[in-house]
């Protein structure tokens, strides 16, 4: 895949991620990420977009995250059928 792509975790609590090139959905359980190296899911509570900016792919998230998940389908539908095999 092309581009950089770059995910730093401070205390659990605060991450910086590069390399996004689209937010597929988020809400304070759940952030849905298209990023230059595949779908980025992360879970966690309280989650909070602090900071978005879709020109440079870059996206700042604050809250307590408990657990990250790469997955190399695309938006969509087969990122759909990602989301279904976790649900199972």
């Amino acid at each position: 895949m092309e581009g950089s792509h770059k995910l730093q975790i401070m205390n659990r609590s605060e991450m910086v991620i590069t390399g996004v090139s689209d937010v597929l959905s988020f809400d304070a359980g759940e952030v849905i990420l298209e990023t230059v190296q595949g779908t980025l899911m992360i879970r966690g509570e309280q989650l909070h977009v602090s900071r978005l900016t879709i020109d440079a792919g870059e996206i700042d998230l604050d809250g307590r995250v408990d657990s990250i998940a790469y997955s190399d389908a695309s938006a969509g539908k087969a990122a759909g059928s990602f989301l279904s095999r976790l649900f199972r």
